[in-house]
């Protein structure tokens, strides 16, 4: 993606992606030093290259501001965010080319010691995790089950994946069980209302007209 052009700006992001490793200054330092040595080992031109970092590009107003100064003397822009980082970038300079460096796959939990990400949230607007001690079965049952578990367990584990992923209701179970409160697992849940969850969604900034017709 980066062939023909002389000059390129990384982005790093000093959020999420420095914490677990994948986008931080540090990254975005060795990213350069990998294409400078690309283009010499291939006996081309050396890019104008320059990597920084930034504190959060999921905020529009950080994001603008540090690149102010600098996102003119580059024909693209290596962003080293999450999805959210790539699209503000996008959206803030809509004819720069901007290339993302991540896959963003969810909203997860680092064990440092296993080296795994763990999806536990999908920040779905509708949070049951108070009747459910803490495991949220949107995000942990396959099959987003609002009461379970479902006959597609044995033994703990779910059928889904060939039997190797604990049952999120098995869990809840264990969970709850621990806690002295089992009523909150025999409790009904009814058909969850889908609508606090579509997209594209949006919230704050409301105006006081907005509010007075809500």
């Amino acid at each position: 993606m980066t062939k023909n052009l002389k000059s390129l700006l990384i982005v790093g992001c000093d959020g999420c992606a420095s914490v677990i490793q994948v986008g931080g200054e540090r990254q975005a330092e060795i990213l350069k030093s990998l294409l400078e040595m690309e283009r010499k080992v291939k006996g081309e031109e050396a890019p104008n290259v320059k990597a920084i970092s930034i504190l959060r590009q999921c905020d529009r107003q950080i994001t603008s501001t540090a690149l102010k100064p600098l996102i003119e003397d580059y024909d693209a822009v290596i962003c080293l965010g999450c999805g959210v980082g790539v699209q503000t970038l996008a959206d803030l300079y809509k004819t720069k080319l901007i290339i993302p460096e991540n896959d963003t796959k969810f909203l997860g939990m680092h064990d440092t010691n296993a080296d795994k990400f763990y999806e536990m949230c999908r920040a779905c607007g509708d949070c049951i995790l108070f009747e459910t001690g803490g495991i949220c079965p949107i995000t942990r049952c396959a099959k987003s089950l609002l009461n379970g578990p479902c006959g597609g367990q044995s033994k703990g584990k779910c059928e889904v994946g060939g039997w190797k992923n604990d049952c999120a209701w098995i869990l809840i179970y264990n969970r709850l069980k621990e806690r002295n409160r089992l009523d909150l697992f025999t409790k009904f849940r009814p058909p969850r209302d889908y609508r606090v969850s579509e997209h594209p969604r949006e919230l704050g900034g409301e105006t006081e007209e907005e509010e007075a017709t809500a």
